[in-house]
């Protein structure tokens, strides 16, 4: 197991920011089931998406900003810009998933995202665990099972977008509407790598620094 605290001491700024960008990414998650459930697919949540974004950009911002202004930081700096940059990606995918999803909303409204908003819950909880993981020192066997457990939703999703669109081709649907769709699926599997992407940087710098 290996202590951050112990060798930088009291440099909580950045564990702070980090989980402040996950907290966000698991956020969207939340606003997405809430958008999907709306009646009629209503515009309205595409702004809270946009608010969501720009927020989470803003710390990523304030991470880079920090970055040139401290001397010792509690990560080495590459691994701290990696994570921001993997975390920010995650809110920012399901922003153009809503706004594809609101192009053509009346040729959605009875299709059910539910299975892959699951997966999504899953894998953002995970990657703020883990996220947290750091600041607690988690140990690098947990941190593993944690990493594991992000690869294995991301195979399901795999799975899971393979019989979608073994449905979708199935020819039951006008082209415009499969193209739509494959689009918005395509979008939700990216999330899943987003998270994925997320955990690999997380568990290398717990393995780099184990």
């Amino acid at each position: 197991m290996f202590s951050l605290q112990k060798v930088f001491g009291r440099n909580e700024l950045f564990f702070d920011l980090l989980e402040q960008s996950a907290s966000e990414a698991r956020e969207s998650v939340d606003l997405l089931k809430t958008t999907l459930s709306t009646p009629g697919l209503i515009a309205a949540p595409l702004d809270e998406f946009a608010i969501l974004r720009k927020k989470d950009k803003r710390i990523t911002e304030e991470i880079r900003e920090a970055l040139t202004q401290t001397f010792v930081t509690p990560l080495e700096r590459e691994d701290i810009e990696a994570l921001s940059i993997s975390l920010y990606k995650i809110p920012k995918t399901l922003e153009k998933f809503c706004e594809r999803l609101l192009l053509s909303p009346e040729r959605f409204k009875a299709v059910d995202f539910s299975r892959q908003t699951h997966l999504l819950e899953q894998s953002t909880e995970t990657v703020l665990r883990m996220t947290r993981g750091l600041r607690a020192s988690m140990g690098l066997n947990a941190m593993k099972e944690q990493n594991e457990r992000l690869q294995h939703l991301e195979g399901e999703a795999d799975k899971l977008m393979i019989e979608l669109l073994r449905s979708l081709y199935a020819g039951q649907q006008d082209p415009v509407t499969v193209i739509a769709l494959k689009d918005l699926y395509d979008l939700l599997e990216k999330v899943i790598d987003r998270c994925r992407d997320a955990g690999n940087v997380i568990f290398y710098i717990v393995l780099k620094n184990s």
